[in-house]
């Protein structure tokens, strides 16, 4: 596990660009941006006068964020320059989100779900009907979003027609996350320390997931289909929806975990915790055998071949297999 530091608060939102740049969020109120292929800062973004609770990448590498002041601002990553910034909210925003078409959505503390046309800097929409601050949104692939909130619930909306249809209920709790599969499912984590499953098709609970002893803060699938989950009990941990168990718990942590994002090919974690950034690589027990298999096949000596493996992460420097390991 690799830790970048550098914020002087805690991170509490990471994302990834389509081209690997990993953006953190903090409570110091100021956007840092990561090459993770060297594990540097290249870049602080400040333009905030308060806490940046969300960040979001669109298909073309534009930055979104929203913060405690009520706004959004648009950032122009190769410039490192704001390019604009979205007001109408009227308390802190609390989550942004892209769709593939470029829209964006926020949600805030005021109860609401607004839409915007980046092109124009405006907003197309307000959705309302959550009772409560409405902490968390996600588009799926087909023009739906999906959005938690302190009421307990989730709303379902159909961003063509501006309206809720369906409403999922459950939670006991307020639901700090959201995020779908490829294959209609929608995972939801919430402060009564279970994520819960969703077939969006049927609007019913499919499962529900405990392991957690405290607040479930971030869930997020990657492209093969493993869900991750980050909670405030210093934990990670890596469901196999299929048979709804756990794989594997990463316990290294020493602090609440509040966000968590996979990267493009879903191999590498990052996850917030304290004022730090972790960096996990993820493998299937398949990477490894077939790994081993090509690289003898190679003709390699058993050291290089564990030398090769402990740089990938697969292995320790004791030629033990690794807890990322699935």
């Amino acid at each position: 596990m690799i830790t970048l530091g550098g914020h002087t608060s805690a991170v509490d939102s990471l994302a990834f660009s389509p081209s690997g740049l990993l953006a953190s969020g903090s409570l110091d109120e100021t956007i840092k941006l990561w090459d993770i292929s060297t594990m540097t800062c290249v870049g602080t973004l400040e333009g905030h006068i308060n806490i940046v609770r969300s960040v979001a990448f669109n298909s073309v590498g534009m930055l979104a964020s929203g913060s405690d002041d009520e706004t959004i601002k648009l950032w122009d990553i190769s410039t490192m320059n704001c390019v604009g910034t979205l007001e109408g909210h009227t308390n802190s925003v609390l989550s942004v989100v892209f769709n593939t078409d470029g829209m964006l959505a926020s949600v805030s503390f005021d109860m609401t779900i607004k839409l915007w046309d980046i092109s124009t800097m405006t907003c197309m929409g307000t959705l309302e009907g959550h009772a409560y601050a409405v902490c968390c949104i996600v588009f799926n692939g087909d023009g739906l979003l999906a959005s938690g909130s302190c009421d307990n619930i989730i709303k379902l909306w159909d961003v063509s027609t501006m309206t809720c249809i369906g409403t999922l209920e459950g939670h006991t709790n307020s639901i700090n996350s959201v995020a779908f599969n490829g294959d209609g499912l929608l995972a939801s984590g919430s402060w009564d320390k279970t994520i819960k499953l969703w077939n969006i098709s049927t609007m019913t609970c499919m499962g529900t997931l405990k392991g957690h002893i405290d607040t479930v803060a971030s869930v997020e699938f990657n492209i093969d289909g493993l869900l991750a989950s980050g909670s405030t009990d210093y934990t990670i941990k890596l469901w196999d929806i299929l048979t709804m168990t756990c794989m594997k718990t990463l316990e290294e942590h020493t602090d609440c975990v509040w966000s968590i994002v996979f990267n493009g090919d879903g191999k590498m974690l990052a996850s917030a915790c304290g004022d730090k950034i972790y960096l996990t690589h993820i493998y299937t027990k398949k990477f490894v055998k077939t790994t081993l298999m090509t690289l003898n096949r190679c003709g390699l000596v058993d050291d290089v071949i564990d030398n090769i493996m402990e740089k990938l992460g697969v292995i320790d420097n004791k030629g033990k297999i690794t807890e990322c390991v699935v």
